[in-house]
């Protein structure tokens, strides 16, 4: 049998049709920075979620391929003790709370939104 992987993911992607406009939300709601990355055609301009070294990251990105919207994959990102605060700043980043805070129990609590894009987006703390 193959070793387990550290992680089931190793990156993602939320697509974007304004990426400026989305950076803004996600930096406004997470009350963090992101990095700006202009990788050329076929890649692109995107926007990587901060991470610590070896951690799962991913990026907001703007490729004519990609469309943002409500119906594709869910990515849950780590709110781990905050998760009450950054739901706080959904709505006045012009995005919109789809499932208030949910308690998991004994995994945390989860929450949803729809972001400045469309895309429906998932919260996460393991407190």
């Amino acid at each position: 049998m193959k070793e387990q992987p550290k992680s089931g993911a190793v990156w993602f992607e939320i697509p974007c049709a304004d990426l400026d406009r989305a950076a803004r939300f996600y930096e406004t709601i997470l009350d963090r920075s992101m990095h700006k990355e202009d990788l050329g055609e076929p890649l692109d301009r995107m926007r990587v979620f901060p991470a610590a070294p070896g951690g799962v990251t991913g990026a907001l990105v703007k490729r004519t391929f990609r469309k943002p919207g409500g119906g594709g994959t869910m990515v849950y990102l780590n709110c781990d003790g905050e998760l009450d605060a950054v739901i706080g700043r959904v709505r006045e980043a012009g995005g919109l709370v789809l499932m208030p805070r949910t308690a998991i129990p004994g995994h945390g609590a989860f929450a949803c939104l729809k972001d400045t894009e469309g895309n429906h987006i998932g919260l996460h703390t393991s407190v």
